[in-house]
């Protein structure tokens, strides 16, 4: 199977930047699904296993369906990218750029169903948006994971943060890449915080541009020239 430690598909430049655009992205989905569908996440499912345990207790007030329904679609997502990296895995083009174009398919017809109306947490139909969300989101992690990056997981951060310093030069390590694991926790950073602050004017407006971004990232894998070839030496 093509693994990223061993083989790209385009130059490793275009592949690390299209995967923080693609971390950039997720801060912005996942400031919508919690700040305005009813405090759940669509890519953190750690987030939605806390949650739902924190639910089973009285007086909370944290959702019970909602989490429930974006861990099923983003396990649906999650397998879904596993099929297609099965049946396109030795063409990582149309595999990978193929991933994510039905990855903005599925926000951009999010980003639809949000202008179309102004879904409550509790109101039914919300449910579909989070199952959309949690889909493509899924999609994602599966992509990414069998793209085998270590430190550019695009949805978590425990494990950047704790390669981050576990394998520092004041840890056990040597230091070694770590730009890539900081630039990670800034874009998610920076994705999350501008999601929270176009939202006060669009909810709609923020899924559609998560959605720009990551068709811009499936261009990228599927037409980005791939890595020169190192001339033999003489």
């Amino acid at each position: 199977m093509f693994r990223l430690a061993e083989e790209l598909p385009v130059a490793r430049r275009w592949a690390v930047g299209a995967l923080l655009v693609m971390t950039f992205a997720t801060g912005l989905v996942d400031a919508v699904s919690f700040l305005r569908l009813g405090h759940v996440f669509v890519a953190n499912m750690t987030g939605n296993v806390v949650f739902l345990g924190f639910s089973l207790a009285r007086g909370t007030g944290l959702p019970v369906l909602a989490p429930i329904v974006a861990m099923t679609a983003f396990v649906l997502g999650a397998f879904g990218g596993g099929r297609l990296s099965k049946a396109f895995g030795d063409r990582p083009r149309h595999w990978i750029g193929g991933a994510f174009a039905v990855q903005a398919a599925g926000l951009a017809l999010t980003s639809v169903l949000l202008a179309t109306g102004t879904p409550r947490p509790e109101g039914r139909w919300v449910l579909l948006v989070i199952a959309l969300l949690g889909a493509c989101s899924g999609l994602q992690n599966a992509t990414v994971r069998l793209l085998a990056p270590r430190d550019l997981t695009t949805t978590v951060l425990t494990q950047t943060l704790t390669a981050l310093t576990a394998e520092s030069v004041l840890g056990a390590g040597t230091g070694a890449r770590p730009q890539r694991r900081i630039a990670s926790v800034l874009a998610m950073f920076a994705g999350a915080a501008a999601g929270a602050l176009l939202l006060q004017v669009t909810s709609a407006g923020v899924v559609a541009l998560a959605s720009v971004l990551v068709a811009g990232a499936a261009c990228v894998f599927a037409l980005a020239p791939g890595e020169r070839p190192v001339p033999a030496a003489r």
